[in-house]
This record gives structure tokens, sequence and C-alpha cells, in this order.
């Protein structure tokens, strides 16, 4: 029929396999879905803000850490809740128990015949205390040293110079002396003692107590060496060197300048005039840092000192912390000054960071010793210690002579 004919024609037509509808055009998919982009967008805006609030976190963590050792470090080392490794282990294990591991020997004998070297932290309390209470190592200059020997160059004169024109030839100029300062030094020793039942008691500070001991000894019997030591295994104090009344550009290398009082039994009468040459007598260089040193009896006498119109020559610190001033410069007390007397030299004045050199080994060694006097326990403590005086130009000494 013809509509027989007309599909089969149409089937015909077409080859064999093959169907009419895949020759229709795909739907069109170019551009996303604006609903399924907003979508990503906030997805992706999530994401951001979850990674910047674990970093806060993380930044947050590492500041709460930092902060905690910023407040570590700010506690004192001594009496401290939790001290160093090295610190507990030579309270608690050596000065308490008397246990010897781990411990540093510093000498070549034995270790329980020399001692051993104090912890760093407990070495700085004494040094700390020491300046606090030792009145010449306030002011003079202290050197620190690896051995027992110490020696310092110091030149007696200056470089020489000239003037030339710019085509001139230049001279040869003179070379500068040298003289060389070599401090006698001695064992400075403490010999602190505990009971048992106090080294038992955990409440007990044997840090600080130890320290305060060894600092206050060793502040006694220094202050005494660096004013008027002999240089026979000790340090030659100030005082024990040789003395004139020359200028200091004549007068001999090592020897001190004095003026007298012009009193043979006292300070005199005019006291506040001697006490400016005194100060005039030293240049102007070494002026700047300059101090009075004189022990209390002295300055008693010196408080009383009044100009012409009546005023008080002395000047109390009328801010905490600053010295009391006599003409115009601190003055230090230090009880081992001579008193006022015929011959003596009860006054000094002088610039001491330029004038007086104190050397010492750094560490400091302590020996426990729980046998020689029972039932207590004695810590032998020493440091090897050395002075003299550096620039006797420096310093200048106020004598009781007519």
């Amino acid at each position: 029929s013809p509509t027989g004919r007309h599909w089969g024609g149409l089937f015909s037509a077409q080859p064999k396999g093959h169907c009419p509808m895949e020759n229709a055009p795909a739907p069109a998919n170019s551009a996303a879905d604006p609903l399924d982009a907003s979508f990503d967008i906030i997805a992706r805006q999530d994401q951001t803000d979850a990674a910047v609030a674990a970093l806060r976190g993380d930044v947050d963590e590492v500041k709460s850490r930092l902060d905690k050792v910023a407040r570590a470090a700010s506690r004192p080392a001594m009496g401290a809740a939790a001290a160093a490794p090295e610190v507990k282990s030579f309270v608690d294990g050596y000065l308490r128990r008397g246990r010897e591991t781990e411990l540093k020997s510093i000498t070549g004998t034995p270790p329980g015949d020399g001692g051993f070297a104090v912890p760093r932290q407990i070495d700085a309390v004494i040094a700390s205390r020491l300046a606090e209470i030792s009145p010449i190592r306030a002011i003079a200059q202290v050197v620190q040293t690896g051995t027992g020997g110490y020696r310092k160059l110091v030149a007696t004169t200056g470089v020489a110079s000239g003037w030339v024109s710019e085509t001139a030839a230049r001279p040869e100029t003179t070379t500068p002396q040298f003289a060389e300062i070599a401090p006698p030094t001695g064992d400075l020793y403490a010999n602190p003692a505990a009971s048992q039942t106090m080294l038992d008691d955990a409440a007990f500070d044997l840090e600080s107590w130890l320290a305060g001991e060894i600092a206050t000894e060793f502040a006694r019997a220094e202050g005494m060496a660096f004013v008027r030591g002999t240089g026979a295994n000790q340090p030659e104090g100030f005082l024990n060197t040789i003395k004139a009344t020359a200028e200091d550009s004549v007068r001999a290398f090592g020897a001190m300048q004095y003026i007298g009082t012009g009193s043979a039994t006292g300070l005199g009468t005019a006291l506040d005039g001697k006490l400016i040459d005194l100060i005039h007598a030293l240049k102007s260089g070494h002026r700047q840092g300059a101090v009075f040193v004189m022990n209390s009896t002295t300055l008693a006498s010196v408080r009383k000192l009044k100009t012409v119109d009546g005023a008080f020559v002395w000047q109390p610190g009328l801010v905490e912390g600053q010295p009391d001033r006599l003409l115009g410069y601190p003055v230090i007390e230090a009880e081992d000054m001579p008193d006022v007397a015929g011959g003596a030299f009860p006054i000094a004045f002088g610039n001491f960071r330029h004038g007086y050199l104190i050397a010492e080994r750094s560490a400091t060694s302590v020996l426990r010793d729980p046998f020689t006097n029972k039932p207590f326990v004695h810590f032998y403590a020493t440091k090897r210690i050395g002075g003299k005086v550096l620039d006797s130009n420096a310093i200048k000494l106020l004598k009781i002579e007519a």
C-alpha cells in the first residue's frame, strides 16, 4: 500500500542500524547554573574562615607559650619555685645530701679536696650582693680572669704628636712607655655552718642563706684588703702604696700624692679649703666620676663643716638611691679607712674606676664538710681575688700632718 511503501521507503532510505535520534542537536550546557555557583562561593568562604580561625588559634597558643617563658625568665634565680636543673642538682644533691656525682671540680686535685664550682646562678647572686655591701668593689674596676695570675700594661707616658705643613716630612714621634700591673692575689674563704636538721628541712632556703653568708664574709674581708692589704697572699690596698707630695708631672709612677691637713693631730681649722685643694689636685679627666672615701667617724666630723655664711657643705641625697655629696661629689663610707689620728690618711678622693684594679677568678668553689664539727655541716667557700692601684694619678689622699 502507499502507506506501506512510504514507511518502507523511509526505512529503506536509512542505513542499517542507524537511529534517527542520533543526529538530534545536544542541549546547550555552556553556562553553569547560577544557583550552583553561589553555593560554591559560600562553601569556599566557609573553608577560608575555618582556616583563618585555625591559624588564629595557633598564633594564640604560641603567644601563650611565649608569655609563660617570659614570666619564668623574669623570676629571680634564687629562691625560685622551679630552679634550673644545675642549681637543683647542686643544692639538693650536694649541699643537702653530699652527693658528688655530676659536679664540676675546679682544681687539679681530687674533687673532694678542692671543692666544687658553684652554679652560675648562685655565683651571680654572690657577686651582686658583694657589689652592694663591699664599698670599694662598687667603685673600682673589676675584671674576671680564668687563671690565678693577671697582668695589665699601663701607659706611663702619652703618645707624642706634632704639627707639619701639607707637604712636609713627618718626623718619627717618641714611643710611649709602659708599666706592668700585676695585682697580688690570695684565696679568700668563708666557712659558714648549718645543722643537719636545717638541711633536711625542705622549707629552708639553702641557696639564699649560703649566698648571703658567703657574700657577707667576703665583703668584710676584701673591704679591708682593698684599703690596707699588705699584698702578701692578699690584695695590695691603695693606702699601702708609696706616697709623696709631688705633683703628677714629677712624681714617680706608682707613688700616690697626698695633701696635709695643717694639723698634726686633727683635720685642722681650714678643712674645707684642704678638701678643695684635694679635689683640684686631681686632673679634670679623673674628676668625672670621682668620689670621697672615708669611714663613718671621719664622716661625722666632715658633716659639721660650714661655709662662712653658716651653710653646711654637706649635701644629703634628696632622692632614694642617690648618694650624699660633699662639695658636689658623692661620699662612700668604707669602715676600713683609718680614723683621724696623727700620720693617718682618713680621707681619699679619686676616680677608683681608673685608679684601682680588682682581678678575680670567675668561679667560687664550695667544699661540704660534715665531719669536722658534728652535728654541723660546714660549707668551705673559696675565691681567688687580687687587687692593686692601677693609676696612682687617679687617687689623692688627705694626711693628718702639720
